[in-house]
């Protein structure tokens, strides 16, 4: 049986095409492991849906990163 490694450098060489769908076959294969029971999801798409619709409450990662070091000061 060959190796995570070898598997690995043989997928490596297809083309991008290839890689991508070999990608969402392995993705499919496995179980499902986002789960909403904590309503994380229901928020995650609710914000989507309203920087959609109001593309100026989206900020800039320069000023997430100032606010992130004002902080931890």
């Amino acid at each position: 049986m060959p190796t995570i490694l070898e598997i690995e450098r043989l997928a490596l060489d297809l083309s991008e095409t290839e890689r991508a769908t070999l990608i969402a076959n392995l993705l499919d294969s496995l179980a499902p492991i986002l789960s909403d029971d904590d309503e994380g999801i229901a928020e995650a798409l609710r914000r989507d849906a309203e920087l959609d619709a109001n593309p100026g409450l989206a900020i800039s990662l320069a000023d997430l990163d100032a606010d992130i070091r004002n902080r931890l000061k």
